[in-house]
């Protein structure tokens, strides 16, 4: 009998020819059967799409049917998948399907849809271009291409923005590695939010720039301060705002433009590598979640801490000359800059100054 034949010898008699011939009309047979249930099964919903997907591989395992017919179920399991959310496995179907069926539009359909889920843009076209060919009027893939399109032009936008957004951060690191500046980890964001530096045309830098008054921890913010100014003007503009009437919380009147000093705190922080500056640069940019900028970014961390005051002495206050610039303070080897330059506001006449000019006050952390 046909059945006990060795694999790969010929049939010798008739009857062994009929009995390989009822073998295979047997297994075609269940093949298109299996092919059958598991399309009623697709049709009963997403509980039964696993049961589709194992008729689906039973027919395949058949290997009786033609190319174009198991090209049209591999297509079929493709759609299950899809439908699954497999969209790997999708492809993979889909792609045997084009193989076995060159013309199977449903198989360069579903090989295109499986494409843009994994983001694979440039694949879902040429399956999409490639299923048109075939049926140029086909709406379904017409629609899908038009799709493909506007996700293509999004993710383009998007990296054009994320591409502008890094340069934008790199030309800052630059500006700021040419001045010698130090850049800490970011303080009072809870005031001062994602502000960072800006870079104009004349490669000047303007900072945003925190003023706390230490006695109270109330704020100042002055939004746009160049690096080319100096402090008395930015000082004097507060004052006409602020400082008459005097402050809500400055009962005795203490904090007049005669009275008030600027300090900053040297000799703390640590310095952030070149990457964490990226970075901190990034934050609520489109570049928020790049990770990586194609050259070596860690050379520049400073892994010894000089940050917060040793045990038994306190900050060191340095006082701010108000006829210096920006640039000229923020140049100091001591200062590390916490993210934005933050310059603390005392009055010479409050009775918070000594302990403030003795060290035995000490800024939250």
């Amino acid at each position: 009998m046909a059945l006990w034949m060795e694999a790969g010898s010929e049939p010798k008699t008739e009857s062994e020819v009929a009995d390989l011939d009822a073998i295979t009309a047997l297994k075609q047979s269940a093949a298109i059967e299996l092919k059958e249930k598991g399309n009623e099964f697709v049709k009963m919903g997403k509980k039964h799409y696993s049961d589709a997907i194992d008729c689906y591989t039973r027919a395949i395992n058949q290997k009786a049917l033609s190319d174009s017919e198991n090209s049209i179920i591999f297509a079929n399991r493709a759609h299950v998948n899809l439908l699954l959310g497999n969209f790997r496995r999708a492809l993979l179907d889909a792609e045997e399907a084009i193989k076995l069926s060159p013309t199977n539009v449903k198989a360069f359909y579903r090989a295109s849809k499986a494409s843009l889920s994994l983001n694979l843009l440039a694949e879902a076209k040429s399956y999409c271009e490639k299923g048109l060919e075939h049926s140029p009027t086909k709406d379904e893939l017409m629609k899908l291409s038009r799709q493909i399109d506007s996700q293509k032009s999004e993710c383009e936008s998007r990296e054009a923005q994320v591409s502008k957004a890094v340069g934008i951060a790199k030309d800052l690191l630059n500006a700021i590695e040419h001045r010698g500046l130090k850049i800490g980890k970011a303080m009072f964001q809870e005031l001062t939010g994602h502000r960072k530096p800006m870079l104009d045309k004349d490669n000047v830098l303007h900072w945003p720039v925190l003023l706390l008054y230490a006695e109270v921890m109330s704020s100042d913010f002055i939004e746009d301060f160049c690096e080319t100014d100096m402090f008395s003007a930015h000082l004097d503009i507060i004052s006409l705002v602020k400082f008459c009437p005097p402050l809500a919380w400055d009962k005795e009147n203490d904090y007049t433009r005669e009275a008030i000093e600027l300090y900053y705190e040297a000799g703390t922080g640590v310095r952030l590598s070149k990457k964490e500056i990226l970075c901190s640069f990034l934050e609520g940019t489109a570049g928020s979640h790049v990770e990586s900028f194609g050259v070596d970014m860690e050379d520049e961390a400073d892994c010894s801490p000089n940050g917060g005051p040793a045990a038994g002495r306190g900050p060191k206050w340095v006082r701010v000359n108000e006829k210096r610039t920006l640039h000229d303070v923020l140049t100091d080897p001591k200062f590390v800059i916490p993210g934005i330059p933050v310059f603390f506001v005392v009055s010479r006449k409050s009775s918070f100054y000594k302990e403030f000019k003795a060290g035995k006050w000490f800024p939250p952390r």
